[in-house]
């Protein structure tokens, strides 16, 4: 049978009631000016993403609202994961295998070069500070923010304002519901190890989008219609959910197609540049129905759904008369 590279480190993270628990980040350095920071230097960082992973998609999404393409650069890794003994991603994707600026075939590598002892899950994204080879940060959680603020300097004129001041407190709490009840929420379901975590998981998720559906009813985004950082958070999720989490993650009580507004909403923001055009489905489900999908004996991957129903007219520009 398949082995599947996925289990071990799933276990890993399995409380005694079967209830999974995200690992904590180990590099979280905040960049800004003072000691203690990392500076924002042009052309110093590599980007290092998996276009399956929802956490690194939203922020080579905020990368390219913002216009930072040429200041912070990408490597891009397989979406399958390489038959190693640990949770890694490799440059297979590149010539030679290996990421032609940083030189290195594992995003292991960058992380083991940061702290030699380092025991956690090699995850994407994180930043490599490219003179050193070594990770800087993988915090995914504020990873975007530091991108809209103290990257401030260098967006593209014309660039949106995704986390401003005078809503900056709420969105941080809707981020927070966001990653709990959404984003994480669907890995809690899918990575539960008993009945009752999974119930629990299962509820919360379509607990939260049941209320996301209400509130996007008479607005054009989670704040008016003002796009913001808290967009980008739901985007990376309800667009992995059709094609990953409803079959995968037995989160099959709806589709995101059962939902007129969330569904209208994720294809308004999948035909915004920056979001469908950083959107792989190709790897999302290769990564998903093979990596996180033990039951999956031949490797097989889904023809389906129909991605050509993402360009379909949503009619979401009449809230806002844009």
């Amino acid at each position: 049978m398949r082995e599947n590279t996925s289990t071990e480190w799933v276990n890993k993270e399995v409380d005694s009631e079967g209830n999974f628990n995200r690992q904590k980040n180990q590099f979280e350095t905040p960049f800004g000016e003072g000691e203690g920071k990392l500076p924002v230097e042009p052309g110093r960082y590599r980007l290092l993403w998996a276009p399956v992973c929802p956490w690194a998609h939203r922020s080579v999404i905020v990368r390219r609202l913002l216009g930072l393409e040429d200041v912070i650069s990408l490597g891009t890794a397989d979406p399958k994961r390489p038959d190693v003994p640990r949770s890694d991603w490799a440059f297979t994707l590149d010539e030679g295998d290996v990421d032609p600026v940083l030189g290195i075939h594992y995003i292991s590598e960058a992380y083991l070069a940061a702290d030699p002892d380092y025991t956690g899950r090699f995850t994407v994204p994180a930043l490599v500070d490219i003179p050193s080879g070594k990770v800087v940060n993988n915090d995914y959680f504020n990873l975007t923010l530091y991108f809209e603020t103290a990257w401030k300097p260098y967006h593209k004129a014309g660039a949106p304002d995704l986390y401003p001041e005078d809503l900056r407190e709420e969105i941080d709490k809707l981020n927070d519901i966001i990653f709990r009840e959404v984003n994480n929420g669907v890995y809690k379901a899918g990575f539960a190890r008993k009945q009752k975590a999974y119930d629990r998981a299962y509820n919360m998720v379509f607990n939260r989008l049941d209320w996301l559906e209400e509130r996007l009813a008479n607005q054009r985004y989670l704040f008016g219609d003002r796009l913001t950082e808290s967009d980008v958070r739901l985007y990376v999720t309800l667009v992995r959910f059709d094609c990953a989490y409803y079959p995968v993650f037995r989160l099959n009580k709806k589709l995101l197609r059962d939902y007129p507004n969330l569904w209208a909403y994720a294809r308004d923001l999948y035909q915004t540049p920056g979001f469908g055009d950083t959107t792989n489905f190709a790897a999302i489900k290769k990564h998903y129905h093979i990596d996180c999908c033990p039951s999956n004996e031949f490797a097989i991957v889904p023809n389906g759904p129909d991605e050509t129903l993402w360009m379909t007219p949503h009619g979401r520009e009449k809230l806002s008369g844009k």
